[in-house]
């Protein structure tokens, strides 16, 4: 699977035991820019020096695996958690790529004025 937003949030890495670490990424995805979708994913073992270059702002696009497991509490109940695992990273452009940039546009033209040597054939 894949996806394309802009970085929120890059974490450092945590070191959940002595044989297990992970780092967490969250991107802003704007599929309706009116309300953006904050969505978490994690690296994890030797994939989590991927994110070492990338910044807050960055645009990227993300290829992950969506797992998922059950866990049953004490009293019997299962609950299940999706994790949203990243094994490549696209940075498509800087922070200041994603600006909204003015285009450089010609200078206006008085199109009412009407010229001397109008050749026209109409």
């Amino acid at each position: 699977m894949d996806i394309k937003g802009k970085v929120h949030e890059v974490s450092p890495v945590i070191e959940v035991s002595d044989k297990f670490k992970k780092r967490e990424l969250i991107i802003e995805y704007a599929e309706n820019p009116t309300y953006p979708e904050f969505i978490k994913f994690e690296a994890v073992q030797d994939k989590v020096s991927m994110f070492d270059n990338v910044k807050i702002g960055d645009q990227v696009e993300l290829f992950f695996n969506l797992r998922g497991r059950p866990w049953t509490d004490k009293a019997g109940k299962t609950s299940y958690f999706n994790t949203l695992v990243v094994w490549r990273i696209n940075v498509l452009g800087g922070a200041e790529a994603a600006a909204v940039s003015t285009p450089a546009y010609a200078a206006p033209v008085d199109i009412t004025s009407t010229p001397d040597d109008d050749d026209l054939p109409f």
